[in-house]
């Protein structure tokens, strides 16, 4: 019996009941259990393995990482800074990244050895190539499925389906298709393993196989404050993930390299460019000294008045410096006002480290935007971010130039006066001479400017040539075990076991909520606390006999002696009168008040008794029926009717008497008188009022030890109600599974109003689970079974 609201009907829940109603359908645990785990076990036998590989490396703090970026490291050039290991994990793990891998690797174009159940992926070993006509760009972007059985050493069989018939092709031959011209060619030293076989090659685009391994790939650090970097990789086979992880880390190291370089190569076109202005100059300046040399007829001698411009090395020293940085921050200024479109910029310090990291910041996006370009165009939204980021960033850096260009012009024009005081000195020599040193001087400033330029240009292509890989790689990719990770074989085997306990209680829980029927004497006694329940009758097979026997030892036969013996003990507890009127009904028809009718005459007989039965319900006689079946027969009897007339006939005909209607039946050795109902009046109920029917009940209950009445359902007719102050017993009969909890209300409230006398319950067609106890003390005693695991 199912968990039901009769278990919740008082205060006191008893756990063993709930429990036992669980563990008394062991049988569907046990049988959802061995289902669920042959199905997991199926499923791991089927289901494609998954192997991880896992790679580790260290982010590189690359304390000079901006040193090939500048050529003025001696005017405190940008120095670098820590990565942050969270950038450097977005950018290991961006699109552009996997796309180049995706590319690199084939990635987007499989194989698979097709089988009865679950298909082959082949990787390395491929039994043949596919080249495609068409260019690069459709062919990245396509979605195609065909299929090649390799039938021969020259030719193949080409299909678009699984099954459907394949069209011969010769290896070399173009096979036109809906994505352009394919071919085929073997390769020979894999080629022999698949012979006969059908391969599935599939083309995805690029951009969807990218997206899936970013997706499945997981990218993470190894602690909280460290550099260490992890990457796993799940995949059906083991090699690919492998190269995947392996391919990832090379473009990444290849991809800060090549950006490094690009900037640096800006740097040398931009320093290439004051150098010739430079040459320009210098080579004007020497001209200039030629020929006031010349001119003038002065000689090398005439220049001792240079010693006295030593007294202003210092000065300037210092007036050079700063005029050198005014024209590196007037020469970006203007490079960045003249800058059209997104290129890298010429990286170094013109001493700010905010114009330095602006710089920095802008070539990282640039870079950035020109690998996302590789598989995106100008309207994709990344990219629109990415420009208005990098105007922003242009804006900036023009209005910190042009603060910093006035500033550093200020400092000129006091270096000059400085050094302007100085000269003063000197201009008493003579007019020729103190030209011949301004001359000087200007060459002098040239020169420097000129080699301090030709310097940086060699460094800037030093450090970048130089340049160390962004990571290190502390363990390239490797399986973490020879063994899958998916499927998790005890995961699943557990989880299918839940679910096999889990089925069978839901469906028996949810059973219980919806169930509102009686299914055994203790369901009842507790709805119907104050009314005995005399016995609960087993449910019985086709093969079991529904009519008790002499010394029946069987399970009805052993509940019918209950009801016997518990109803003798009420009868004997009353001193008045015989007290052996007993009537039998239920609420509807088909409970199966004329079975336990029939049995309880037999039952009774057994002990040599005087028993008369009489069929009461004279508007659905069942009684003559019930001993006339086939059920009955087996027995090996046959009921007599000797008399015409019945109950019916008796209450018309006031000149029958009760012996013209008692027939009398012999079962085995019992012998026991029966009234049949008779035929079916036209109005029964008027006829049931009659005198007779009380002067009949008087009368045999004084000739027998028992009479049981077989009367009419309760909730159908009022035949019952009429004639039940007759009786000294009403026994109500349910069937479990059938009679609904409410349904008992009836008779108890008629009991309650004194219109059913001695009202008893008997419960009918109980499920052997349920006898007893909630079945765990049933009927059997003295009966020998073996085991179950026995048998």
């Amino acid at each position: 019996m199912a968990i039901d609201s009769e278990k919740f009907s008082n205060d006191n829940v008893d756990l063993k009941e709930i429990l036992n109603s669980y563990l008394k359908h062991w049988k569907w645990f046990v049988l959802s259990a061995i289902v669920t785990l042959i199905m997991a076990s199926l499923y791991i036998r089927y289901a494609t393995p998954e192997y991880s590989a896992k790679a580790k490396i260290q982010i590189i703090e690359d304390k000079n990482s901006s040193s090939e970026l500048s050529a003025f490291q001696d005017l405190d050039l940008l120095g670098g800074g820590k990565n942050k290991v969270e950038d450097e994990i977005e950018i290991l793990n961006s699109r552009s990244n996997f796309i180049e891998v995706v590319q690199s690797l084939n990635l987007n174009l499989k194989m698979h050895s097709l089988g009865n159940v679950k298909d082959s992926e082949i990787y390395k070993d491929r039994p043949f190539n596919v080249n495609f006509i068409e260019n690069d760009s459709i062919i990245d972007n396509s979605e195609f499925v065909f299929f090649i059985e390799l039938s021969s050493d020259t030719d193949f069989g080409y299909s678009l389906e699984r099954d459907s018939p394949v069209k011969m092709f010769s290896f070399g031959k173009t096979i036109p298709s809906e994505i352009g011209g394919i071919v085929i060619t073997p390769n020979i030293p894999y080629f022999k393993k698949f012979k006969g076989s059908k391969i599935k090659v599939s083309l995805s685009p690029i951009y969807s196989v990218a997206e899936g391994y970013q997706k499945k790939i997981v990218v993470a650090v190894a602690d909280e404050m460290s550099n260490i970097i992890n990457i796993n990789l799940n995949n059906p086979v083991k090699q690919k993930a492998i190269d995947v992880i392996n391919n990832l880390i090379y473009n990444y190291n290849r991809n800060a390299i090549e950006d490094k370089q690009a900037v640096a190569n800006k740097t040398e076109q931009f320093i290439n460019d004051r150098i010739t202005n430079i040459s320009s100059s210098l080579t004007a300046v020497d001209k200039d000294a030629e020929e006031l040399l010349t001119e003038k007829g002065i000689t090398g001698s005439g220049l001792e008045v240079g010693a006295a411009v030593q007294v202003s090395t210092a000065s300037r020293q210092q007036l050079d410096d700063a005029r050198n940085q005014l024209q590196m921050v007037s020469s970006l200024k203007n490079y960045v006002a003249g800058e059209e479109g997104y290129e890298a910029m010429p990286a170094f310090d013109v001493g700010s480290g905010a114009i330095s990291g602006t710089q920095a910041k802008y070539n990282e996006l640039v870079a950035e935007r020109k690998r996302l370009l590789k598989s995106a165009d100008e309207k994709n939204p990344i990219i629109v971010n990415l420009n208005e980021q990098l105007d922003q960033l242009k804006s900036t850096m023009q209005s910190s130039l042009a603060s910093m260009e006035r500033n550093v012009g200020m400092t000129v024009g006091t270096l000059q006066n400085q050094v302007g005081r100085i000269q003063s000195t000197i201009y008493s020599a003579p007019k020729n001479q103190r030209e011949l040193t301004n001359i000087t001087r200007q060459q002098q400033t040239t020169a420097n400017l000129y080699l301090y330029l030709l310097q940086k240009r060699e460094e800037s292509q030093i450090a970048a040539a130089s340049s160390p890989e962004k990571s290190k790689i502390i363990d390239h990719a490797h399986l973490t075990s020879g063994l899958p990770v998916s499927p998790k074989i005890p995961v699943i085997y557990l989880a299918s076991l839940i679910l096999g306990l889990l089925i069978p209680f839901s469906v028996i829980y949810a059973n219980g909520l919806l169930d509102n029927k009686i299914h055994s004497k203790t369901g009842l006694e507790k709805l119907a606390a104050n009314i005995p329940v005399l016995a609960e009758l087993p449910r019985l097979s086709k093969k079991d006999e529904i009519l008790v026997k002499k010394e029946d030892r069987s399970v009805l036969g052993e509940s019918l002696r209950i009801l016997r013996t518990n109803l003798d003990y009420i009868i004997n507890s009353k001193k008045v009168g015989k007290n052996n009127l007993i009537f039998v009904t239920s609420s509807v028809p088909g409970e199966g008040k004329t079975f336990l009718s029939s049995n309880l005459s037999m039952i009774f007989a057994n002990t040599n008794k005087k028993v008369l039965l009489i069929g009461a319900d004279i508007r659905n006689p069942k009684l003559y029926t019930f001993f006339t079946s086939k059920d009955v027969d087996k027995l090996g009897m046959k009921p007599t009717r000797n008399k015409d007339a019945g109950l019916t006939e008796f209450l018309y005909d006031e000149s029958l008497t009760s012996r013209d209607i008692i027939n009398p039946m012999l079962v085995h050795n019992n012998t026991i008188d029966v009234i049949y109902s008779g035929k079916i009046p036209p109005n029964p109920s008027e006829l049931l009022m009659s005198d007779r029917l009380k002067e009949l009940f008087e009368e045999v209950s004084e000739k027998y030890d028992y009479v049981i009445v077989d009367t009419a359902p309760l909730m159908v007719v009022t035949d019952t109600l009429l004639i039940s102050k007759y009786a000294n017993h009403i026994i109500y009969v349910t069937r479990a599974g059938v009679t609904e909890n409410r349904v008992i209300e009836f008779p108890l409230k008629l009991q309650s109003e004194g219109k059913l006398p001695g009202l008893a319950f008997v419960v009918n067609d109980v499920k052997d689970s349920n006898l007893g106890y909630g079945g765990k003390y049933g009927y059997g005693y003295g009966k020998t079974t073996k085991k179950w695991w026995k048998f």
